[in-house]
C-alpha cells in the first residue's frame, strides 16, 4: 500500500443538502461489519506499521526543527491478548494560531418559558455549583416559546389571549440571583412573532435594570427565518420584511434602555444565515448568533446514532462552521452559536439522551473552539430527561426542588472547559489501514493554551469491538509526555455509566480531576498514545 492510495481512503464525501432542523442526508451508505473490519485491520496491522513511516508521520509538530524518524513507544504496558489496531499520524500546524476561545465559551440554552422555573435555582438545588463547575458562561433563553407561548406582564392585566405563561419583574429578578450566585451572563430572546413594540420596549428596560452588566444583549425573535414555515408570518417574508419591524422595536427600546446590545439574527441554520446575519450585521449588534442541529426531527432516513456519529455529519458541520465565521468575519462581529444540540425538536429518546451524544459534543464543540466561534449554548429541557438535555430533573418533586442530574452531554462540557482560553491550530491526519478497509471515523482537534501547552482532543466514534486507534505525534525536544484525560461509557448507546477521568459527576454537581492521570511518555520525539473506540481523550501535551 502506498501514502497515495492510503490518503485517498480518508476521503470523505459531504452528503448533507443544509443544515437547518430540516436538514436531510442522502441514503445511508453501509459500512463493513465490525467483524469484517477487524479481521481486516487485524490481518494487515503488520503491513500498515511497516508502511507506516511513508505517511509522512515524520511531520508532526515539528516546533524544534525536524527528528528522526524513530519507532514510538507504547503508551501502556502490553496486552495480555494482542488487540488489532489502527496506526494514525496527527499533523500539527503550531505556528498559526486561531482565536483564542473567550473566558465565556460554554453556555446552556433553555425556552424562555424555563425561565420562571430556573430563576427559583438561584436559592436552591445544585445548578449554582453545577455552573461554577464549567467556569464562567452564557444562560440564553429562548426557543419558540419566546414568539408563540410567553408574554412579558408587568402589571395585574390578563396576560395576551395568544400567551400560555407570563414573565414578570419578579422572574428576572430571581434570575438576577441566579446569575450573582454562580457568576454566569445570559442572553435573553424578544418574542416578535405576536408585534408588541411597547410591551417588549417594557421588558427589555426590566431586564437591563434586574440583571444589570449580566444582560449580555437581546434578540429579536427566535429563528424569525422560519416564521413562514411556522405559520408566524405570511409571504413574502425574509429579512428585507423583518428588518422594519426589528428597528420598531429598536426605537421602542432604546429610549427605556439605551445602553442594551443587540445579539441576532437567531437564524435556524448557516444556510439561512448567509443571506440574515450579512442583514443583521447592518443593525450594529454586538453579537451575531445562529442555531445548529445535525439532524432533524423528520428526516429520511430517520435520526440515529450512526448517523450522528458519521463522518459525513462531521464534514457537513464543518462546513455549516465555515459559512457562519465567513459572514461574522467579514462584518467583524463576534458569532455565538447560541443554540445546538443532537436532533432537533426536543430531540429523540435513545440518541439524545446516550454517550453517543457526549461523543458528538465533544468533537463538535472543540471544532467551533478552533473555527473561531465565541461561544455555544446547548438547548435542553430541565423537565425532559428522554430528549437533549445537559442536565434534567427525573421527577417533578425534583424539578421542584432543583435537584437536578447531568446527562451524557454534560461530562462533554466538563472536558471542554479545560480549553477554554486556548487557540485552534490547523490539524490533519493519516491512518495505516489496510487496502480495502475503511479509514477510522475519529475528530482530532488540536488547540494551543497560554501556558504553551497542547491540547489534542480525540474523539473515536468507531463502535465497540473495532481496532484500537494508535496516535503517533512527533513533538520534538519541547514536550516531554502527554497526560490522558479519558471520556468513556459502556456503549453509545448507553444512558448512564459515564466517566471522566474515571469518575463520576458527585450529586451536589461537583467533579475534580484526578490528582493523577496516566501519560504518554516521549520517546525519540514521538509521543504515541492509545485511543479506543467509542470513546474520547483530551491528550495534554507538556
Amino acid at each position: 500500500m502506498d501514502a497515495r492510495r492510503a490518503a485517498e481512503q480518508l476521503k470523505l464525501t459531504p452528503d448533507m443538502d443544509e443544515d437547518t432542523t430540516g436538514a436531510k442526508l442522502a441514503p445511508w451508505r453501509g459500512r463493513p461489519s465490525v467483524g469484517v473490519r477487524a479481521l481486516l485491520v487485524a490481518v494487515a496491522a503488520c503491513c500498515a506499521l511497516a508502511t507506516f513511516a511513508a505517511l509522512g508521520y515524520g511531520e508532526e509538530l515539528e516546533l524544534d526543527g525536524p527528528d528522526a524518524a524513530a519507532k514510538p513507544a507504547l503508551a501502556h504496558a502490553p496486552l495480555a491478548r494482542p488487540v488489532p489496531t489502527v496506526p494514525v499520524a496527527v499533523t500539527i500546524d503550531a505556528h498559526r494560531a486561531g482565536r483564542r476561545v473567550p473566558a465565556d465559551f460554554l453556555g446552556l440554552s433553555f425556552e424562555v418559558s424555563s425561565l420562571p422555573q430556573i430563576a427559583q435555582y438561584g436559592t436552591r438545588g445544585n445548578l449554582v455549583a453545577l455552573l461554577r463547575s464549567l467556569g464562567r458562561g452564557v444562560l440564553r433563553f429562548g426557543g419558540v416559546s419566546a414568539d408563540t407561548r410567553v408574554a412579558w406582564s408587568d402589571s395585574a392585566d390578563p396576560p395576551a389571549a395568544w400567551a400560555s405563561s407570563v414573565l414578570t419583574p419578579l422572574d428576572l429578578r430571581g434570575l438576577a440571583q441566579l446569575l450573582s450566585a454562580s457568576g454566569w451572563h445570559t442572553l435573553l430572546t424578544l418574542g416578535l412573532a405576536h408585534f408588541e413594540p411597547a410591551a417588549i420596549a417594557r421588558e427589555t428596560a426590566t431586564a437591563k435594570a434586574e440583571l444589570g452588566h449580566a444582560l449580555v444583549g437581546v434578540e429579536i425573535g427566535n429563528e424569525p427565518d422560519a416564521y413562514m414555515r411556522h405559520a408566524l408570518r405570511e409571504a413574502p417574508w425574509g429579512f428585507p420584511q423583518y428588518a422594519p419591524q426589528a428597528r420598531a422595536y429598536l426605537n421602542a427600546i432604546r429610549p427605556l434602555a439605551p445602553h442594551v446590545a443587540l445579539a441576532g439574527p437567531d437564524a435556524s441554520g448557516s444556510a439561512a444565515f448567509e443571506a440574515w446575519g450579512r442583514g443583521e450585521a447592518a443593525l450594529r449588534p454586538r453579537l451575531l448568533t445562529g442555531h445548529h442541529y445535525p439532524l432533524g426531527c423528520h428526516q429520511l432516513p430517520a435520526p440515529s446514532i450512526e448517523r450522528l456519529l458519521d463522518a459525513r455529519t462531521r464534514h457537513a458541520e464543518d462546513g455549516s462552521l465555515a459559512r457562519y465565521m465567513r459572514v461574522a468575519s467579514a462584518a467583524h462581529i463576534p458569532f455565538r452559536l447560541d443554540e445546538t444540540n443532537s436532533v432537533s425538536c426536543g430531540g429523540r429518546p435513545g440518541i439524545s439522551d446516550t454517550f453517543a451524544s457526549a461523543l458528538w459534543a465533544v468533537s463538535y464543540i472543540a471544532r467551533a473552539m478552533a473555527a473561531g466561534v465565541s461561544g455555544i449554548n446547548f438547548h435542553g429541557n430541565p423537565a425532559n430527561c428522554r430528549g437533549y438535555a445537559p442536565l434534567c430533573a427525573p421527577t417533578p418533586a425534583r424539578l421542584a426542588t432543583g435537584a437536578l442530574s447531568v446527562r451524557p452531554e454534560w461530562y462533554a462540557l466538563l472536558l471542554a472547559r479545560q480549553l477554554v482560553g486556548d487557540r485552534g491550530l490547523r490539524t490533519s491526519l493519516r491512518a495505516g489501514v489496510a487496502h480495502g478497509a475503511p479509514p477510522p471515523n475519529v475528530s482530532v482537534t488540536a488547540l494551543r493554551a497560554a501556558n504553551g501547552a497542547v491540547h489534542l482532543v480525540v474523539v473515536d466514534d468507531d463502535p465497540p469491538g473495532s481496532p484500537r486507534l494508535l496516535l503517533h505525534i512527533h513533538v520534538g525536544s519541547r514536550y516531554r509526555q502527554a497526560r490522558e484525560l479519558a471520556l468513556t461509557g459502556p456503549s453509545p448507546s448507553a444512558g448512564s455509566g459515564v466517566l471522566l477521568g474515571g469518575r463520576t459527576v458527585a450529586a451536589d454537581g461537583g467533579w475534580s480531576q484526578p490528582a493523577r492521570l496516566p501519560t504518554a511518555a516521549r520517546k525519540d520525539g514521538v509521543l504515541a498514545a492509545y485511543v479506543a473506540p467509542s470513546s474520547a481523550l483530551l491528550l495534554t501535551l507538556r
